[in-house]
């Protein structure tokens, strides 16, 4: 039997994090090295089937990363079902920074589950970011993964997708 579902997932990160750019190859499989600032937000839609026949349609929120813009993103939130919170992996996150990120997203819903998705993964040699430090901000703030990927490369843009909408699925049918 077919089941489908819609969900709400917020793209969030600071500036340059490479948010738009994971967007862009997931959802047209292309890599831009000279993308555009996202001012406030912008939309994509993707649709995703599984085998066992439930499928789902992402609605992806990518939130603008800069600051100036924080304020705004309050009023885009509501109604989001996960999200995803990403670092580059070639410049170490500050903790508050983090800790603002998750306040943010999970104004509404304290119990949103967030994936932490290191990008740039490709830039192996200019890499600061270490799994053992990204493993302590998921248990610390109660994330539900930790994924590295490439949007240059495409390593792993599929899989962070895939297990954000099973774990909305599962969600929405416990």
């Amino acid at each position: 039997m077919t089941k489908n579902y819609i969900f709400k997932v917020l793209i969030s990160g600071d500036a340059s994090a490479g948010k738009t750019s994971l967007l862009r190859r997931y959802v047209d499989d292309k890599f831009d090295e000279s993308s555009i600032m996202t001012v406030g937000v912008d939309f994509f839609l993707k649709q995703v089937n599984f085998d066992s026949g439930k499928n789902c349609l992402l609605q992806l929120w990518d939130l603008g990363g800069q600051k100036r813009f924080r304020h705004l993103i309050p009023t885009y939130i509501r109604g989001a079902r996960g999200a995803l919170l990403l670092i580059d992996l070639t410049r170490m996150p500050e903790i508050n920074n983090l800790l603002e990120w998750v306040n943010i997203l999970r104004l509404y819903d304290i119990n949103l589950p967030i994936i932490l998705v290191g990008t740039k993964n490709d830039l192996e040699d200019l890499i600061t970011f270490n799994d053992d430090y990204a493993l302590k901000i998921k248990k610390r703030f109660n994330m539900i993964d930790y994924i590295k990927t490439s949007a240059k490369t495409g390593y792993n843009i599929k899989e962070v997708f895939n297990r954000m909408a099973k774990e909305l699925i599962e969600k929405e049918e416990n």
